[in-house]
């Protein structure tokens, strides 16, 4: 019957994260645009979205279809009203006009906007990296002297109790389960989310493929720094499960990055990181169960590789958020405004924004 008990543990701890998490979902607070969400983001910045047909700066109706300031008209009979729009006093910039489209172009091909801005962020995001590195390595090897010395106390009779509790078609299952936290998948994985991260961000594309990248080197060395500093042999059978547990902190670390980066640009909502963190909440116990169940580590390297792989991911969350910002500046509000309807385009859409002009009536 007690073997029993010990299979039922991983569906109850699935359940008390599901529960846990829809709880917190439920409790989430009504989502408030940020200031800088009703901005429409750009290749150079953010600019207030406004409506085709209102009117201008200075209070005065631009129809559909007559020439602007700078006497052009669009192809489809739209002035080009932004072009002329980019001083604060409205005035016509026939220059800016002219240089427009080259820059343009520019910046969509990332040629000329990615030199200046590219190497400061890199430089930057390499520094907090090996310094994350040696701050997990330290904090590691302070904890390593009681871990080893004093674990088999609590891991001994844990390995035996486990081992002779085992169902055989349950370790089976949990030899496929445990497979999600093994080296190549998690770095396959990781290579899969820096290539599908890198196209659809933004801006600042070459962030998640390096963030990843770095997070992959660092856990390496570190890991095996410790590895060689302590040499702890891991249960019989399993000799190569040493302090600390390899599988739990590559979770942690890469399945918590990529999940940060997915939730930073395309929700950025309180209710979205609960979900977020879920997953890898779930995705680490499962890890931690079946590398105990199956006793390829010691109890103490398994919780010790779930705290290492935090203190490895805590610095890349703080340096993407450093070199991207806040994340209430992108994702899902930004999405929403973008995606929504103009509102000037659909007749009684709403008041006009205070200082301007009423909307021209469509025939």
């Amino acid at each position: 019957m007690r073997r029993y008990l010990l299979v039922a543990l991983w569906p109850a701890g699935m359940a008390a994260i599901a529960a846990a998490t829809v709880i917190a979902a439920r409790r989430a607070p009504a989502a408030a645009p940020a200031p800088g969400d009703d901005l429409v983001a750009s290749g150079d910045g953010a600019q207030p979205a406004e409506p085709v047909g209102q009117a201008g700066p200075v209070g005065q109706a631009e129809p559909v279809g007559q020439a602007g300031p700078v006497g052009q008209a669009g192809p489809d009979g739209v002035q080009l009203a932004e072009v002329t729009r980019a001083g604060l006093n409205g005035a016509a910039q026939p220059a800016r006009a002219a240089a427009g489209f080259p820059a343009v172009s520019g910046r969509l091909s990332g040629l000329a906007a990615a030199g200046p801005d590219w190497m400061p962020d890199m430089i930057r995001l390499g520094a907090i990296s090996c310094a994350g590195g040696a701050l997990s390595y330290g904090v590691m090897a302070l904890l390593g002297p009681t871990v080893v010395n004093r674990g088999p106390a609590i891991d001994e009779p844990i390995y035996r109790w486990t081992l002779g509790h085992q169902v055989r078609p349950w370790a089976a299952i949990m030899e496929r389960f445990g497979k999600v936290g093994n080296t190549w998948t998690t770095w396959g994985a990781a290579g899969t989310a820096a290539v599908c991260l890198g196209v659809s961000w933004r801006d600042q594309k070459w962030l998640p493929p390096s963030a990843l990248g770095a997070a992959i080197l660092v856990d390496k060395f570190a890991t095996l720094a410790l590895r060689r500093t302590f040499g702890r042999l891991g249960p019989p059978g399993s000799p190569g499960g040493t302090y600390p547990s390899g599988g739990c902190d590559r979770v942690v670390l890469l399945y918590g990055l990529i999940a940060h980066m997915l939730w930073r640009e395309f929700s950025g909502t309180y209710r979205g990181k609960v979900w977020a963190i879920a997953a890898v909440s779930a995705l680490s116990f499962n890890e931690a169960y079946s590398r105990e169940y199956l006793s390829k580590h010691w109890f103490t390297d398994i919780i010790s590789g779930l705290f290492y792989g935090g203190v490895l991911l805590a610095p890349f969350i703080a340096a993407v958020r450093l070199i991207a910002g806040p994340s209430g500046a992108r994702g899902g509000p930004a999405l929403a405004a973008a995606a929504a309807p103009h509102p000037g385009v659909a007749a009684g859409s709403g008041p006009a924004p205070a200082g301007r002009g009423p909307a021209p009536t469509r025939a």
